[in-house]
């Protein structure tokens, strides 16, 4: 049971991104168009696992994390401070309103478990609880209190897909048969920014140097994140394939979503979903704030652990403002499509930069042959623009 001790990096970042935000957006994904944009989650999932291996390829080879690495290679000074100017504002701002999402999901399913829509004192509890994950200040601890919610997520959501019985022919036509029309435009650059998360590619390059700290463990941990990721897609893709079962219903939360399904699967649909966006929310609440605080910290070249002062601040404040705008009870659907959205426009950037470092000798000085992951990622990074251009364009 080796493997077992290597199961870490990975499966945090599938915390990360399987958040209220993709349970939100797979729920009305799932409910307005069935299993017909299943291939968006499918083209996010492959995208994921080649984006996050560049990534913690960066951070093993160089021991150092994606901000300071760009910091460190980017020789004009104008265009240095540029790019960690944006990458400081985009993580900044991004996770503070991912952490006002998260809180409002996890405080949405902890309501779905009670039945209770009055507990004004939820977003309280969650932040709370992450509240002291983070402030322990042991990766070890962060490491296993996420693995366990990612479990029991995990279970909550494939078990309801199971129970709704699915259409297996119409699944895999949603799966390998792209359909885009104006209407689900902006839904799928949500469920791609809901995956695709620019965050946690630099929180795992900084992930796996407090896990390993060492290139031989590199194969291990390019199969971890492989493995981590694309169960973390098929998660995502149970919850669609929930939401198709009550297909033309108004679905706008979870909690609508298992009332849609309370008169075909009884009371307890309400309770796995509950579970399942009660532990999301959790995960994402704790990961948000520490991948923020993991870029400051790479950015400015503060020195220290996960329980220094200024790293601390930084969680922190990400994990207050989080908190505040949840008790304010603004609409959880509208934070969460914009944090969603803002993060899709990053996602070229941060590709682009990570094509160029990757392919840098005198940064990644091995020899890997990067010919089809190179591949991979020009087709990724032009779908996403043309994506990104196309959502623009609908918006205005």
């Amino acid at each position: 049971m080796k493997w077992i001790k290597d199961i870490g990096p990975g499966a945090l970042i599938a915390a990360a991104f399987i958040g209220p935000g993709t349970v939100t957006l797979c729920s009305i994904a799932g409910a307005s168009f069935g299993y017909s944009l299943l291939w968006a989650l499918l083209l996010s999932i492959i995208a994921t696992i080649v984006l996050q291996e560049m990534a913690l390829r960066i951070g093993l080879i160089t021991n150092k994390g994606l901000a300071e690495v760009i910091q460190n290679s980017i020789k004009s000074k104008i265009l240095n401070r540029l790019i960690i100017l944006l990458i400081l504002c985009a993580i900044l701002i991004g996770n503070a309103a991912y952490e006002a999402g998260n809180i409002t999901g996890g405080s949405l399913g902890l309501i779905a478990l009670t039945g209770k829509e009055s507990l004004n004192l939820t977003p309280l509890i969650i932040g709370l609880i992450a509240f002291t994950v983070l402030y322990i200040g042991s990766y070890k601890v962060i490491e296993r209190s996420l693995i366990l919610l990612v479990i029991i997520m995990s279970f909550s959501f494939l078990i309801t897909a199971i129970i709704t019985k699915p259409d297996l022919g119409e699944l895999i036509k949603g799966l390998f048969v792209p359909t885009i029309n104006s209407g689900s435009l902006i839904i799928i650059l949500g469920l791609i920014g809901t995956t695709v998360v620019p965050y946690n590619l630099f929180l795992h390059s900084s992930l796996v140097k407090e896990k390993w700290n060492s290139i031989d463990k590199l194969k291990t941990a390019r199969i971890e994140s492989f493995v981590s990721i694309l169960l973390g897609g098929i998660v995502s893709m149970a919850i669609i394939i929930t939401a198709a079962t009550v297909k033309g219903e108004n679905i706008n939360t979870v909690i609508d979503l298992a009332k849609g399904l309370e008169p075909l699967y009884g009371d307890y649909a309400i309770y796995f979903l509950g579970i399942g966006l009660f532990a999301s929310g959790i995960t994402s609440s704790i990961t948000a704030p520490l991948a923020a605080a993991y870029v400051v910290k790479s950015c400015f070249g503060w020195k220290g652990s996960l329980k220094s002062l200024n790293f601390r601040l930084v969680w922190i404040f990400i994990l207050l403002i989080g908190v505040i705008v949840s008790l304010l009870k603004l609409n959880p659907i509208e934070v969460i499509k914009f944090a969603q959205f803002s993060n899709f426009l990053l996602l070229p950037i941060i590709a682009i930069i990570l094509f160029w470092l990757i392919n840098n000798k005198s940064i990644i000085n091995n020899n890997y042959s990067y010919k089809l992951q190179n591949i991979l990622v020009a087709i990724i990074i032009l779908i996403t623009i043309i994506l990104g251009v196309k959502g623009v364009m609908n918006l205005l």
